[in-house]
């Protein structure tokens, strides 16, 4: 059930992101009695805005113009709506599922969501922390050259798993004070902030895995 209502919601986010993409395009392009009072409104202003326009009968560039943008942007607030639906549905099966990881700082429905997908993809083959984080693509690897002793970010694994951990971590870099506190440790120990967030990522599959784990023994005992 999870793995359908994120597929949903993915495509219903793409979407909406070519909407709002699609309509700037078309207003850079619109006369300027029409642009120059729209393109200092934030985004959700602009939507309001443009899904409230009048175009009349389209006879004429303008009214074409303001055709195209309000049918835009009512598009972008039926798939808004949409994917507010899916996270809700996200949010419930998550929940029950994983309780504790939803409520992990940083990490809510959508991370839990790909984490569980990806978990219960590889079942069989993930039996142990470090193929966690191999999978996931943040287990350290050595990049050290002369007297300098280092790791770098793995560019392999799972790479939705992958981009699911990176948006984790930063909010944790953003909001989270023990996170905020060991990056300016890490800082003043000379690491650069690529390597944080490599030693971040990789901080947090582990402790995604510990949730994880009573789940994954209850699945292959079933």
């Amino acid at each position: 059930m999870i793995r359908q209502i994120k597929v949903a919601k993915d495509v219903a986010v793409k979407a909406r992101t070519a909407a709002m993409i699609t309509l700037k395009a078309v207003l850079v392009t619109a006369a300027p009695e029409l642009r120059e009072p729209l393109q200092p409104l934030s985004k959700m202003a602009l939507i309001e805005r443009c899904a409230g326009l009048r175009p009349g009968p389209v006879t004429t560039v303008l009214a074409a113009t303001k055709h195209t943008l309000r049918s835009i942007a009512r598009r972008w607030q039926q798939l808004n709506g949409e994917i507010k639906t899916h996270e809700t549905l996200l949010l419930e099966l998550t929940g029950e599922l994983v309780p504790q990881l939803v409520a992990a700082f940083g990490v809510g429905a959508d991370t839990a969501a790909e984490m569980l997908i990806v978990a219960g993809d590889n079942i069989d083959r993930v039996r142990s922390e470090p193929a966690w984080a191999r999978l996931c693509g943040v287990a350290p690897i050595p990049a050290s050259s002369g007297m300098t002793n280092r790791h770098r970010l793995n560019r392999g694994g799972h790479r939705q798993a992958n981009a699911a951990l990176y948006r984790a971590v930063i909010v944790r870099m953003q909001h989270h004070e023990p996170t905020r506190a060991y990056v300016a440790r890490r800082i003043a120990d000379g690491k650069t902030k690529a390597e944080i967030i490599r030693c971040l990522k990789r901080l947090l599959a582990r402790e995604i895995w510990a949730l994880l784990r009573p789940l994954r023994t209850t699945a292959i005992a079933t």
